[in-house]
């Protein structure tokens, strides 16, 4: 059952992907922890390695399908570019040794003051520009002092930083769908060095733990492979033919998933 579970979520994490940036990242990193129960404390480890895995893959197809206008807004990056994989290294390195319900924890505070702010502050809900490549550029919406930051807390909780960079796009101007589309490119530059990490910590908690989970690095490889199974031909099949949904519409929708994955980890690490 749980193999069917996994799939089913990847169909949702392909949506996600595609319509919010998220490559997959927070959405799966709650259910891998209920997957992975088994493995006790250190579930939400290996819930943020295979998180790192799936976003590398989901977030690189979207990256690749993505049109070369709306990447040219990267140009400019490349301090905030290394710094965000800087950052993703440390952030994994940490996660090794901080006890999990305390990851766990930091998951749930961190999307509740995300939510807050998005509530609070104004640039987010309300309307942006109509869809086009002239928006400001990264560099402008994501000030390059963020990059070590964000880096590491993304990859620490296992959200590929698009929980961070999506908000921020979208207050320099950006409309909802070509914030969502740049999260793709920068939550890869989080994860792909993430990854490298966890699949290298062969001395990570619960790798020799006894039970059906198979482990590679800190990643479990049967939860990847089921929830990249039901996410690439979604992603596939949106980047062809993507939906238009009204900005506003778009906003709200992000917001409310937050609220929705919130609640499901606070159940979880209760």
């Amino acid at each position: 059952m749980s193999i069917v579970v996994l799939v089913a979520i990847g169909v949702l994490t392909g949506l996600t992907t595609v319509l919010f940036g998220f490559g997959g990242g927070f959405v799966t990193v709650p259910v891998i922890v209920w997957v992975n129960a088994a493995l006790g404390a250190d579930a939400m480890h290996t819930a943020v390695a295979t998180s790192a895995i799936v976003m590398v893959v989901n977030a690189g197809i979207a990256t690749a399908a993505t049109r070369r206008d709306v990447l040219g807004a990267l140009r400019g990056s490349a301090a905030l570019v290394a710094l965000l994989g800087c950052g993703a290294v440390l952030g994994a390195l940490a996660a090794r040794w901080v006890p999990s319900p305390v990851t766990q924890w930091a998951f749930v505070g961190y999307l509740v003051l995300t939510i807050g702010d998005l509530l609070a502050r104004p640039g987010f809900l309300g309307r942006q520009p109509s869809d086009g490549p002239a928006a400001p550029d990264v560099a402008s919406g994501i000030p390059r002092v963020l990059g070590l930051p964000i880096g590491a807390l993304a990859a620490f909780l296992g959200v590929g930083g698009s929980v961070m960079t999506v908000p921020l796009l979208r207050r320099s101007g950006h409309p909802m769908r070509t914030a969502t589309a740049l999260a793709n490119p920068l939550t890869l530059v989080i994860a792909a060095p993430a990854t490298a990490v966890f699949l290298l910590d062969h001395a990570a908690p619960g790798a020799g733990s006894p039970g059906t989970v198979l482990l590679l690095g800190a990643v479990d490889v049967g939860a990847g492979a089921a929830l990249l199974a039901g996410a690439l031909p979604v992603i596939v099949a949106l980047r062809r033919r993507p939906p238009r949904i009204p900005d506003r519409v778009h906003a709200w929708s992000y917001l409310l998933l937050l609220v929705a994955v919130t609640a499901a980890m606070a159940v979880s690490a209760l």
